[in-house]
């Protein structure tokens, strides 16, 4: 990967990781991983299901012919990546696929739901751009523009002597999906659940241009970030580089109040 871009490639079912930057949980895992040029990498529970080395594509599970979705991870797998390179203005989406099948597993109705909670669909970057580390040293994926900006803003506030740090930026339909059923097996109910996460494709995550932000010593996603000097820092310049907060005090979409979420608008 030297002097190239570390970019996500995204299909709908799987996810195509540059080499170098997932960690390996088994030997095997290891010694596939140390030597890929990409990983492909299943969108809905993590599960590693290739490995493309310098001699071809080893398989990490079996019947890799059979996984869903392999087909469009072995055409983009092949395909040459000059859509996905710094400086491109626009960025495909992928189509909205199995949205309601989703929705059905948490008993929601996407009619119903847009509805009631004014949130638009929100598709997924065909690719995504490397943006470093988030605060847990997982690799933070952003849409390429918020990407630049998230740099651009993060050392502007450097300059200020303010640290911030990401606690997430993309993801997809699926995780999104995971958080609501991790949720729910811990006892969660719905509507609890609904006030601080979005729905599955409705959420600003999806877009990659939302991340969720914070700086040293304060916990992740609390309240409490309103009243650090990274937060009042965010509130006078984050407009500067593009950011904007989605979820204000009383906002319409019956999300609690998030003074950790921003959302890269230009």
């Amino acid at each position: 990967m030297r002097g190239q871009a570390r970019i996500l490639v995204n299909t709908p079912e799987i996810e195509l990781w540059p080499g170098g930057l997932l960690r390996a949980r088994s030997n095997h895992d290891a010694r596939a991983l140390s030597r890929a040029r990409r990983v492909l990498r299943r969108k809905r529970d993590g599960c590693y299901l290739a490995a493309e080395l310098p001699e071809g594509l080893l398989s990490l599970v079996p019947r890799l012919a059979r996984e869903p979705g392999i087909d469009d991870a072995l055409d983009a797998l092949d395909q040459p990546h000059a859509h996905a390179r710094p400086g491109l203005d626009v960025v495909p989406t992928l189509p909205l696929q199995r949205l309601q099948a989703r929705l059905d597993k948490l008993g929601l109705d996407a009619d119903s739901y847009a509805g009631r909670s004014g949130l638009p669909l929100v598709a997924e970057p065909a690719w995504l751009s490397f943006a470093g580390f988030d605060r847990f040293r997982r690799p933070l994926w952003l849409h390429a523009d918020a990407a630049r900006a998230w740099h651009t803003l993060r050392d502007a506030a450097v300059g200020d002597g303010i640290v911030l740090d990401a606690i997430s930026g993309y993801r997809s339909h699926d995780y999104q999906l995971g958080i609501f059923e991790r949720k729910l097996a811990r006892g969660q109910c719905m509507d609890d659940i609904l006030a601080v996460n979005a729905a599955p494709g409705y959420s600003e995550h999806h877009s990659g241009r939302a991340l969720d932000i914070g700086t040293p010593g304060e916990p992740p996603a609390e309240e409490s970030f309103e009243a650090t000097p990274a937060f009042e820092w965010l509130t006078h310049h984050a407009g500067e580089h593009g950011f904007a907060m989605s979820y204000p005090r009383d906002n319409p979409h019956g999300i609690v109040y998030e003074p950790w979420h921003w959302r890269h608008s230009r």
